[in-house]
């Protein structure tokens, strides 16, 4: 049977619109040029594979695979904002796949998803809702991502000409690569210093690789972290109202601790930038925040011992994205609270108030000086698995894209495509037959 040219035009019309829609998921660079982050890691301040016990607050999002206590006031999200929310997988700043313990649980901005709640415990959320469910998020699939990432960073050599120099009870890091830093250090000579420099040009990613089975920065009681500032030819003492380069330099520094067992903050010192732990119990200490995200497997703090919301946002190398989990059927939920206006009293603490607040540090997509290799993909992601899909990519930052990606529109496009196809062939056969 013949078909007209109008029908084979449009036939050809429907098979480039399927193209188009092939076409992004299709595109491959080579796997030393790939932007990958930490998958659904990169959303949370802190993610932790099993048990967080944790006050005051934490400024960033927070995912727990295990129990959460709060005892004692603990709030949640602060300094989120709208995009990084929206990223969220549901929009959940609070995941705990077991069971809630706090009287004072306050989910500032975005909603909350727990497991089980224990007796008495409260549960707000101010801009959002709360709700007892199945967690959207796979830890066990994440974090065994998170295992073969922080082993497969610690394989990448030192950059050539980086050094790692001890004067004293000083320790400092100096590397000279625009793109990508890597340095390695024992724990023992990093856990002898009472300051810590880093030295690396302002958008490069740095991967500080810490080898051995624990970490205990309150061994030698380590009391500051000094990043270079180009402009000012000097280093700054890294805290929450000032850091070297407007954050330009902690926002891209990871701290990687492959096969730490336990990783211990002193209490006294501020910790610059990103830490991933994930086979680690993590000790907050009681005073003293991390100005960056931690990744562990378990979590520890009090008093003033915080987590700050200044996310990784770096391109890391070397590793093989693995391909990510089905996400499971999640049965809608009944939220168990209503959102409340915050009171006086029980109220989080003046940590979480965004007042008081750095110059905003880097928080985009890395720039092509920020990349590992001449070009970047920032659709692949070091960890494998997510379950939610609604953790993709926005345009705010380097988040992870870790749900279905392209297949759904891929499916409608290829339905549309394949319905078009059909309804040509019965057109023409109508019309064959009326010449007949």
């Amino acid at each position: 049977m013949r078909i007209s040219t109008s029908a084979a035009a449009l036939a050809v019309g429907g098979s480039l619109a399927l193209a188009g829609l092939i076409a992004p998921s299709a595109h491959a660079v080579a796997a030393d040029q790939e932007c990958r982050n930490l998958g659904v890691a990169n959303l949370y301040g802190e993610f932790i594979e099993g048990d967080d016990t944790h006050t005051p607050d934490a400024e960033g999002a927070v995912a727990v695979g295990g129990n959460a206590n709060f005892t004692g006031g603990f709030s949640v999200g602060q300094e989120l904002t709208a995009a990084e929310v929206d990223a969220l997988p549901g929009r959940n700043a609070l995941v705990v796949a077991g069971t809630i313990t706090g009287h004072n649980t306050q989910v500032m901005k975005g909603n909350g998803v727990y497991g089980d709640k224990a007796e008495g415990a409260v549960v707000q959320a101010h801009a959002g809702t709360i709700a007892q469910g199945p967690s959207p998020i796979d830890f066990k699939a994440e974090f065994t991502g998170l295992r073969s990432a922080a082993t497969a960073l610690a394989a990448v050599p030192q950059t050539a000409g980086a050094t790692v120099q001890a004067d004293g009870s000083k320790l400092t890091f100096t590397g000279g690569d625009a793109k990508y830093n890597s340095f390695t250090v024992d724990a023992g000579k990093l856990q002898g210093a009472k300051e810590i420099y880093v030295k690396v040009p302002a958008g490069s990613v740095t991967v500080v690789n810490v080898t051995g089975g624990s970490y205990d920065m309150a061994a030698a009681r380590t009391t500051g972290f000094f990043l270079w500032d180009a402009g000012t030819s000097s280093f700054v003492l890294d805290d929450k109202l000032q850091s070297a380069s407007g954050g330009a330099i902690r926002s891209k520094l990871l701290w990687n601790f492959p096969s730490a067992t336990k990783v211990v903050k002193n209490s006294a010192a501020a910790w610059a930038g990103t830490v991933l732990a994930p086979n680690a119990a993590f000790d907050l200490g009681s005073g003293g925040p991390v100005n960056g995200s931690v990744i562990a497997a378990s979590l520890t703090g009090k008093g003033g011992a915080e987590t700050h919301h200044y996310p990784f946002t770096g391109c890391l190398p070397g590793t093989t994205p693995t391909t990510p989990a089905t996400p499971p059927v999640t049965p809608p939920v009944t939220p168990s609270t209503t959102p409340t206006t915050p009171t006086t009293s029980g109220s989080p603490s003046d940590s979480a108030s965004p007042s008081g607040s750095p110059s905003a540090p880097v928080t985009g997509k890395p720039s092509p000086s920020g990349s590992v290799g001449p070009s970047a993909s920032s659709s692949a992601v070091v960890p494998g698995a997510s379950a939610s899909p609604s953790a993709s990519a926005n345009e705010g930052g380097n988040l992870a894209h870790t749900g279905s990606g392209p297949v759904l529109p891929l499916a409608i496009g290829g339905a549309v495509v394949l319905a078009a196809g059909g309804g040509i062939v019965v057109a023409a056969r109508r019309k064959a037959a009326k010449n007949a």
